[in-house]
């Protein structure tokens, strides 16, 4: 197993930068999805957003299927191109 941080010319951003950005888009996908799945499924009170059921596995999936995305497909997140915290080849 080799390790991929030793790589020359792989520059790893700080780790309150990767660990910020990674709180931080949790919060925005859990929120922003949770309030439109809660919207679209009849599932919102006065303090926000109540999910139960399939409507609780979607925001779920939701999730899962940002970071995959955002990680695998598009080279980072929104919160990690904020921060800067992809990793430079």
């Amino acid at each position: 197993m080799s390790d991929q941080s030793n790589l020359p010319g792989l520059a790893r951003p700080a780790f309150w930068r990767r660990g910020l950005a990674g709180l931080f888009d949790f919060l925005t996908v859990f929120f922003v999805g949770g309030y439109v799945i809660g919207s679209l499924t009849g599932e919102t009170t006065k303090d926000g957003f109540n999910l139960t059921g399939l409507p609780a596995l979607v925001l779920f999936a939701m999730i899962v299927a940002y970071f995959y995305i955002g990680w695998k497909v598009l080279g980072g997140t929104i919160w990690q191109r904020i921060f800067g915290a992809r990793p430079v080849v």
